[in-house]
């Protein structure tokens, strides 16, 4: 699987079915992909976060050296868009702080630090047990595993049968897909 900033609820649900989740460490930067984005659901529907990057060939550049610009103040800008979002939702007491830091009192050089100390965070809380590893190389068809690299994007109409209450639901619909920010502050855990 690849690693991407606060991936859609389906990422989860696809980590979930396995034992051991192999994360891809040696591919090359995707531009448009949910390596440096994430969608949340917001009061006028899915809202795209991005984090900027440092400028360069970051298409061609491997994952594990993308750099984090922080020429404007994306962090706090973030921070306000899911406190807005989610300031209203069921957990969004029990588990800000441990996202808050991250936009507060943390800066990353490098977009796969973040990514993975983030996600870190994320399981701990949806308290998957699948054991993580990181790939030696990268391989076109790996022989040895299901490839599921590619499969998921940022998607937010696909059809997505796992749901639990959002916040805006009742205006919006239920919203397919989102950040699993959008799981964590609504529901907890994929078992609550």
């Amino acid at each position: 699987m690849t690693l991407g900033y606060l991936p859609p609820v389906s990422w989860f649900l696809e980590f979930a079915k396995h034992e051991t989740v192999v994360l891809e460490q040696h591919e090359h930067y995707v531009k448009g992909s949910y390596r440096n984005r994430c969608v949340i659901a917001a009061v006028n529907g899915p809202h795209r976060l991005t984090i900027p990057l440092r400028k360069g060939k970051n298409q061609q550049q491997p994952i594990r050296e993308v750099r984090i610009a922080y020429d404007e103040p994306w962090q706090a800008q973030h921070w306000r868009a899911i406190c807005s979002a989610y300031g209203n939702s069921p957990f969004f007491e029990h588990y800000s702080e441990v996202f808050q830091a991250y936009f507060k009192e943390k800066n990353y050089e490098l977009l796969w630090d973040w990514n993975y100390d983030l996600l870190n965070n994320c399981l701990k809380i949806l308290r998957l047990k699948s054991v993580i590893e990181l790939t030696n190389k990268y391989e076109f068809n790996p022989i040895e595993l299901i490839d599921k690299r590619n499969e998921i994007e940022l998607q937010t109409t696909d059809n997505q049968s796992f749901r639990y209450p959002q916040v805006f639901e009742d205006r919006l619909g239920f919203l397919n897909n989102m950040s699993v920010l959008d799981l964590i502050f609504c529901a907890g855990r994929l078992d609550a």
